[in-house]
């Protein structure tokens, strides 16, 4: 059991975020009003998918200087969870500006080009379906997964600060200021951050487990 600890972890800190995250007292930020709790779960889910397109291209990265089938499956499990939490961000994302930009899917060029980092990676998952060839798959998504990673910051935080947009952090649009994310929102955040980021790396680990099953002959 005391392996298991940060499970726990993440159990506890997730009950804290739910419950503290609806029942705090939070600043009043122009149109944001209530919305502004939205913060605590949907900044998180991004954390949560670089994580695991961190892990994945790493798992890639690993695969290609040793050729090891397991660092591919590895990669791909890791993949496939990222673009999980990457479509819960962008789904509380839209519905965050619902209430605040008047809008679900807008023009903002922070949603737009989001959503192509997330197809991009939805393509990586797709040609790893259709490739029968294990070896030639495992080569092919590992090359593709690095060329996906390269684009994932500049199209999901670098280019979006450099033009005009609605989203916080954009040219034009100042990101949460320190009066705007009192002690109070901060001391939900923060662990918000870790009991998600534990909570996807725990999914990780069971999408490996069955891996592990569905693959005996690589996990040997």
């Amino acid at each position: 059991m005391a392996k298991h600890w940060w499970k726990a972890l993440a159990v506890i800190l997730l009950i804290y975020t739910i419950i503290a995250g609806f029942t705090i007292d939070i600043p009043i930020i122009g149109t944001n009003q209530q919305s502004s709790r939205g913060l605590f779960f949907h900044v998180p889910m991004w954390m949560c998918m670089y994580t695991m397109f961190s892990i994945s291209v790493a798992n890639s990265l690993l695969y290609l200087t040793k050729y090891d089938l397991k660092r591919d499956a590895l990669a791909g499990a890791a993949g496939s969870v990222g673009v999980f939490f990457g479509i819960l961000g962008f789904c509380t994302g839209t519905l965050w500006a619902t209430y605040t930009w008047g809008g679900t899917i807008t023009g903002d060029a922070k949603q737009q080009l989001t959503a192509v980092a997330l197809l991009i990676y939805m393509a990586y998952l797709v040609l790893r379906m259709s490739i029968p060839d294990i070896d030639k798959r495992a080569r092919i998504s590992a090359v593709f997964n690095i060329f996906a990673f390269a684009l994932l910051i500049p199209l999901t935080y670098i280019i979006p600060r450099m033009v005009d947009s609605l989203h916080p952090g954009a040219a034009g649009s100042p990101t949460f200021a320190s009066k705007d994310t009192d002690g109070g929102m901060k001391a939900v955040l923060y662990p918000a951050f870790i009991g998600w980021v534990l909570l996807s790396v725990w999914i990780y680990t069971l999408v490996v487990r069955y891996k592990k099953l569905e693959l005996k002959n690589i996990f040997k």
